[in-house]
């Protein structure tokens, strides 16, 4: 079990679930990624999503779409975003998830983007423009470093996509909850605890929900199917206006035991 897996597993055997805030690196400049994962860490975190900003996402919604520009107005880049990680990489305690798109991976080369994530505390990585059938590309050099690569199903994917998503996918399963792109929702369609639960039976490892909760109800909601969520664009805009109270009340509401 590698340790992105094993960091979700204990919040289930302590009663509550995973929660996975999800940050985008260089936003409001550099020096602001080590306050606000140890900050993060504090408020008692499972794992950290760290995003990479890049050009042209077509999985980010107006939110963190709006975050990557201004990081990248600061100059920031998958490399620099590296490095100063691992300038204090004794201090993280949790696992780190690098979200970016495939394109900065082989600008930097894949195996030299495998073997410095992992010393900047990176544990998982997410490639939402990099079809499953197209992985070999990096999962050989990130399996050699105990790099999870993480898969993404979506609600539209049949029984067969989701089973070999699921039989791929490493650290945890990453379940869209909606048709479209990023960004907070008051509301969700379909029937998504029937979903989950049909993707969950292809696997033992954990799935998470994410895209569109925004809040402690939605988060409480979907940790009564899931093994826990992840939380990206509230984060983001929370973090924009140093709202820290409305984080901590996000990640307090994982700590809810659900019986």
């Amino acid at each position: 079990m590698s340790q992105l897996t094993e960091a979700i597993v204990e919040a289930t055997r302590l009663g509550h679930k995973a929660f996975i805030p999800y940050i985008m690196a260089g936003d409001g400049g550099l020096d602001t990624l080590k306050p606000t994962i140890l900050k993060l860490q504090q408020l008692g975190v499972t794992a950290i999503e760290v995003g990479i900003p890049f050009t042209d996402p077509v999985a980010d919604g107006p939110t963190i779409e709006e975050a990557a520009v201004r990081a990248l107005a600061k100059g920031t880049t998958l490399r620099k975003v590296l490095e100063t990680l691992a300038s204090f990489a004794d201090e993280i305690t949790v696992p780190l998830v690098a979200m970016t798109y495939l394109n900065p991976i082989l600008a930097y080369g894949i195996d030299a983007f495998a073997k410095d994530a992992y010393e900047a505390g990176i544990r998982g990585v997410i490639i939402p423009d990099m079809p499953l059938e197209e992985s070999t590309i990096v999962h050989p050099s990130l399996k050699a470093y105990g790099v999870d690569l993480v898969q993404l199903v979506s609600l539209t994917s049949t029984p067969e996509r989701i089973e070999k998503l699921t039989k791929a996918s490493e650290g945890f399963i990453y379940a869209v909850t909606v048709n479209g792109i990023t960004g907070a929702r008051s509301t969700f369609e379909g029937d998504l605890e029937s979903h989950f639960k049909k993707i969950q039976s292809y696997t033992d490892t954990p799935v998470l929900a994410g895209f569109g909760i925004s809040t402690p109800e939605q988060v409480k909601q979907f940790g009564t199917f899931t093994s826990g969520v992840i939380v990206g664009s509230k984060i983001v805009d929370s973090l924009a206006k140093d709202d820290w109270d409305t984080i901590e009340s996000l990640v307090k509401a994982s700590k809810v035991q659900i019986l």
